[in-house]
């Protein structure tokens, strides 16, 4: 049956006549989705699943797509063909799905949300974010991850250190208020502990060795 429905869609793909004159059915459904860290993943999801024809987005925030599409051509399979092609996929399961969200509000608060302390100092915004506990968010992370929360937390602080160092528009003290460090040495002792480099090194080895938001606590 899916070999049926995935040779329909591709048929159908390669026959724009037949593709303009498909009805799209009123099928909705919440998508969640492993790997969006970035607004530019937002894009890219929205433009591979409206390219197809025969989904309607409707909505699509980090790590999950609302759409409207027709359940006759497009299903599962269907869906995480398209975005593997561009290294997402479908969240498989509640934990999973759960797990991402962890991660997405994380990564939100540090690098968009201008207040990377708020995490480390107040376990009830994640908790007040996701409806669970803290201890059972904290519990299930490590299962899942074999990474305490507290441990990706300073990894992807880590990250946006090193994204701060590059642009170069702010000073180091400005880098650890921003981030809510209570000492630029506190920084630069965390920094040399998780990259073994010095700030100093680092800004003078070409401000390489930044790691992919995805590939942290895979």
């Amino acid at each position: 049956m899916l070999f049926v429905v995935c040779s329909k869609f591709l048929l159908l793909l390669k026959n724009p006549k037949i593709l303009q004159k498909h009805n799209l059915n009123t099928t909705r459904a919440v998508i969640y989705i492993k790997n969006m860290v970035s607004n530019s993943c937002i894009k890219l999801v929205k433009q591979e699943l409206e390219r197809t024809g025969f989904i309607e987005v409707l909505r699509v925030e980090l790590g999950e797509a609302h759409i409207q599409y027709d359940s006759q051509i497009i299903n599962n399979e269907v869906l995480n063909n398209i975005l593997k092609q561009n290294n997402f996929e479908l969240i498989p399961d509640a934990n999973s799905k759960l797990i991402e969200q962890i991660k997405i509000a994380i990564i939100n608060l540090i690098f968009y949300g201008n207040n990377g302390t708020s995490i480390v100092r107040n376990s009830d915004y994640l908790s007040e974010k996701l409806g669970h506990s803290y201890p059972h968010l904290s519990k299930l992370f490590s299962e899942k991850t074999g990474m305490t929360l507290e441990k990706y937390i300073i990894l992807i602080k880590i990250e946006k250190i090193k994204e701060l160092i590059i642009y170069d528009q702010l000073t180091l003290s400005e880098i650890a208020y921003t981030l809510g460090y209570s000492s630029v040495q506190y920084l630069s002792n965390q920094f040399k502990e998780v990259t073994g480099l010095t700030v100093s090194d680092y800004k003078s080895h070409g401000k390489r060795g930044r790691t992919p938001l995805n590939r942290i606590a895979e």
